[in-house]
């Protein structure tokens, strides 16, 4: 049968990427790391240096589920390829239709793992904070805002992250005018921080009873959310904090009192809002994390020592240097401008499919 070759000639393939992620990850040697680290979990004297063992422990965690999650991809491959051989003895459709399923699933694994190899940030373990803003086009830009923040969703929910709406601003007519969402998971940020930057659409516009063609931009800011042991020093006097009532998207969640609230850095202009909480205090605190995000990111673009140093940020948008392109017409192309990775497929990835150019994007950093 063709789909069986063709499926054989898949699996074969993917067996190969294994083979050299292996050896990328050095899989041997975590084995060898793992055991060393659980025979020092057993010492008398393991618990005497608390913050050590701890430290231990959670490397242990991690080694484990590394090597874990490589040799449960490994099994799958070997089953599905003995699946395929079967298959060329006997016909079963149904078995078959398992078959090809298990594969795709399989494939989209591999390749997860394959972008995890890439990973070299101080920060690509982290949650992501996600700010998003339409340029200049009022309802068309906004509208665009809200397809983003959909591809999104779709892309988190697709690859095992979770989503939480941090601050909702809706568009005046559609859409949505700013959004910043927090994206939880291993590696969550290690995954985004490649769409970082301009993205264009170019379509025909539904807004336009001349059904003209029209280009709108909106700008994606990806940082890694701050954790509790990485200290920013923020001085107090240097902060406005006003409160605000909440709203959610398409009016949902109205809160009846001020729980909203929104900080000002008055030093660099950086503001920053949560309204997802129940409560001022817990939006306040969710606030102040996206602050030391910001600052931190900031801080360490300006080569700073510290946050005092710090004179300001330019506001200004320069939405000529576009990172992608989305165009629905007068053909269907989506291209990246930093990689020139690009797929014909549009309609995939808005609808989440983005790993491939989370991949190009991360092999090319790797290479400067």
């Amino acid at each position: 049968m063709i789909e069986l070759e063709e499926n054989i000639r898949l699996l074969e393939k993917q067996k190969n990427k294994l083979k050299q992620i292996k050896e990328s990850i050095k899989i041997d040697s975590l084995k060898i790391e793992l055991q060393e680290l659980e025979k020092k979990s057993l010492e008398n004297n393991f618990w005497d240096d608390l913050k050590k063992s701890n430290e231990i422990f959670s490397r242990i965690k991690i080694l484990q589920k590394k090597i874990n999650y490589f040799e449960s991809l490994n099994s799958d491959l070997n089953n599905l390829i003995e699946m395929n051989k079967l298959l060329n003895q006997e016909n079963d459709e149904e078995l078959l239709k398992e078959l090809l399923s298990q594969t795709d699933k399989l494939e989209k694994s591999i390749n997860n793992l394959e972008i995890q190899t890439l990973f070299s940030g101080k920060y690509d373990g982290n949650n992501a904070i996600i700010t998003m803003h339409p340029g200049a086009g009022g309802t068309e830009s906004q509208d665009w805002v809200e397809m983003l923040y959909r591809m999104y969703n779709k892309w988190a929910f697709s690859n095992g992250f979770t989503v939480k709406e941090l601050d909702y601003l809706d568009g005046d007519e559609a859409g949505i005018k700013s959004v910043t969402f927090l994206v939880s998971g291993e590696n969550a940020y290690g995954f985004l921080k490649g769409e970082m930057g301009v993205h264009r659409l170019v379509r025909i516009s539904p807004f336009d009873s001349g059904g003209r063609r029209h280009t709108s931009f909106a700008s994606v800011e990806v940082l890694p959310e701050i954790s509790d042991d990485v200290e920013i020093e923020i001085n107090q006097d240097d902060l406005r904090i006003d409160t605000y009532r909440a709203s959610g998207a398409g009016g949902q969640h109205i809160n009846k009192t001020d729980s909203a609230v929104r900080i000002t850095h008055l030093p660099t202009n950086i503001v920053v809002s949560c309204q997802s909480e129940r409560s001022q205090m817990m939006n306040k605190e969710t606030a102040m994390k996206m602050l030391k995000s910001k600052l931190l990111d900031l801080k360490e673009k300006e080569n700073k020592a510290t946050i005092s140093e710090l004179k300001g940020i330019q506001k200004d948008i320069a939405w000529g240097s576009q990172i992608r392109s989305y165009i629905f017409c007068p053909y269907t192309l989506v291209k990246d401008h930093r990689t020139n990775y690009e797929v014909g497929n549009v309609e995939a990835v808005m609808n989440g499919e983005l790993n491939d150019f989370m991949k190009e994007y991360l092999k090319m950093i790797i290479k400067k």
